[in-house]
């Protein structure tokens, strides 16, 4: 059965609260990190939820993911999800990676266009 409009919200101001605290952690302890979003169908929680960590630079982003920075988002997301009652654990496949470089670049820093493309090119 569908979750009613009410809990839908519940759930959505619940993920907003715990990864706006996953943000400002990282941007204490995470060089370059600039701030996250997420993206979801709440009615598909599971299959749909992305969140995409934003990076200052190209070269941030690309430390980001091949060091111990990367363990410590996918962390900080785990705990975001636990917090908010979500039971999925993060992935490759529920975490991204971006930069305002690579936006402002390809997108001329509209993050809207940016965003909206990547859920039709990666088919979320």
């Amino acid at each position: 059965m569908p979750l009613g409009k009410r809990e839908l919200a519940r759930i959505e101001r619940g993920l907003i609260a715990t990864l706006t605290e996953a943000c400002e952690t990282a941007k204490s302890e995470i060089k370059g990190f600039s701030w996250l979003t997420h993206e979801a169908d709440l009615n598909a929680l599971p299959e749909t939820l992305k969140v995409i960590w934003v990076f200052e630079t190209l070269a941030d982003k690309k430390l980001a993911q091949s060091s111990a920075q990367k363990v410590r988002i996918f962390e900080l997301t785990a705990m975001a999800l636990n917090g908010a009652n979500i039971d999925l654990r993060p992935s490759d496949h529920n975490v991204r990676f971006d930069s305002e470089e690579e936006c402002q670049r390809s997108h001329g820093g509209d993050w809207q266009k940016r965003l909206a493309q990547s859920r039709v090119t990666k088919g979320y």
